[in-house]
């Protein structure tokens, strides 16, 4: 049983068709202790299923704690959309509902290897000369 329906692969190979550049989805899942996992991973298949740009590598959160450790990742089901470069972006949780819209935005735009800032948010971003710590929280409704 497929968690996307064939109507929803034709407008989600639509947005994925506006990719410019490869971009690699990496799903970091375990088996025990683990409700979303199955889904999460389920999920990014059928996703990275939909565009010759579009790859997937699955890595047990439990067994690949080197790799889980150069990704920032310390829980899961977590994916990471790795762009050019070192540019990430972390998702913690199942994308679905409303985040599934929010995870199809960030493949694209880590696809685009530019911000889409203005400049002069560009000249902000520039100034910052140490590590910064960003999260956006979502929950459901």
């Amino acid at each position: 049983m497929t968690l996307i329906g064939e109507r929803e692969r034709v407008e989600i190979r639509k947005i994925l068709g506006t990719m410019k550049h490869p971009v690699k989805l990496i799903n970091f899942t375990q088996t025990f202790e683990c409700d979303t996992c199955l889904d999460t991973r389920q999920l990014l298949e059928e996703v990275a299923g939909l565009s010759d740009k579009l790859t997937l590598e699955v890595l047990n959160f439990t067994i690949d704690t080197a790799r889980a450790a150069e990704y920032n990742v310390d829980k899961v089901p977590a994916t990471v959309i790795e762009g050019d470069g070192n540019q990430r972006i972390r998702f913690y949780g199942v994308p679905g509902g409303y985040e599934f819209a929010s995870l199809l935005d960030a493949i694209v735009l880590a696809s685009q290897r530019e911000s889409g800032l203005a400049a002069d948010a560009r000249a902000a971003v520039a100034l910052i000369n140490k590590p910064l710590h960003l999260e956006v929280l979502v929950t459901p409704t």
